[in-house]
């Protein structure tokens, strides 16, 4: 959810480098998973595969925070059904993405959502782009290009699906800066992942046959995808953005795609083409472009990022 901006001065240090490191192994999780949504396709359909990893993620942070979602309102379940629906759509479109595409490109693409923000923002509401955003977004192009297109100049259905999910998110990044005003923000980010395991367990048993994990590899995919990645990753986020800086949340962050890929190297043996690789880095830098705000031109001055929204959970 969105953190509280603070000054450099009001944080200390020891503090905030802790904070830092706990914010790089959330973004760590993050990266991991969609290495682990591959390996739990080879067991579970796409929809059977989002019930289990928010149901049960639902459960956890549910548990260690009964005594707020007891005093729950309806306002605050009506923003989560919203937010739950749009993360349902996310995961859906990047789960049923990655049948199609790999995990490297997965995560490149995905990191797209930063860049959609201020684009929507601008198609909906009217707020023009800053220049630096308009120049993020063209190098972000000229990157996707590289990543994606095939000889035939052509990109798969597992690539669209991944920016269409990016799409999704970039929406629900916006509802989130808007639901978070108003009520509480750890209560929200935890009904939303009821909601969205509510609505996979709904589709699975209308397009697909739900069973549980019954091998090894199965199970540490579910539960890597629950504890880690949602679970875990949702309550680090929440404590750490508390006592850094929204320009060092908004860097570690940036670092996601780059840990999707070295676990894609790592375990499964995945290498990008030369072509892939320069658009892979673009797309980076597209997006840290856009999402940083440079005071000076000057080496050595300081900058500040401007924030359209923040992660929630991936």
């Amino acid at each position: 959810m969105n953190g509280n901006n603070f000054s450099r001065n009001s944080i200390g240090s020891d503090t905030q480098l802790k904070a830092n490191f706990m914010m790089l192994i959330v973004t760590m999780f993050w990266g991991s998973s969609y290495l682990f949504m591959k390996m739990g396709l080879d067991s579970f359909e796409g929809f059977n595969l989002v019930a289990l990893r928010f149901g049960i993620a639902f459960i956890l942070a549910g548990a260690l925070f009964y005594k707020r979602l007891i005093q729950m309102n309806f306002k605050t379940f009506f923003y989560g059904f919203i937010l739950g629906t749009l993360l349902f759509l996310v995961m859906s479109t990047v789960t049923f993405g990655l049948n199609f595409t790999s995990v490297s490109n997965a995560g490149f693409l995905f990191s797209l959502s930063v860049v959609f923000v201020p684009m929507l923002l601008a198609l909906f509401f009217k707020i023009k782009p800053e220049k630096k955003v308009i120049f993020g977004v063209g190098i972000a192009l000229l990157g996707i290009a590289l990543l994606t297109l095939n000889h035939h100049l052509t990109i798969n259905s597992g690539d669209y699906l991944i920016i269409l999910g990016a799409i999704f998110y970039a929406t629900q990044i916006i509802f989130t800066d808007k639901f978070t005003k108003n009520v509480d923000s750890i209560t929200l980010g935890i009904l939303q992942l009821g909601v969205a395991g509510v609505w996979g367990l709904v589709f699975s048993f209308l397009f697909e046959e739900p069973h549980l994990p019954s091998t090894t590899e199965a199970w540490v995919s579910i539960m890597a995808l629950s504890v880690l990645c949602s679970a875990i990753g949702f309550i680090g986020q929440a404590v750490a953005q508390k006592h850094t800086t929204p320009t060092h949340t908004g860097l570690i962050f940036s670092l996601e795609p780059v840990f999707a890929a070295l676990f894609a190297f790592l375990f499964i043996g995945e290498i990008l083409p030369a072509k892939g690789y320069v658009g892979a880095i673009l797309i980076m830098l597209g997006v840290l472009i856009a999402q940083f705000k440079f005071k000076k031109p000057l080496l050595g001055k300081k900058f500040n990022q401007s924030v359209e929204g923040s992660k929630v959970l991936h």
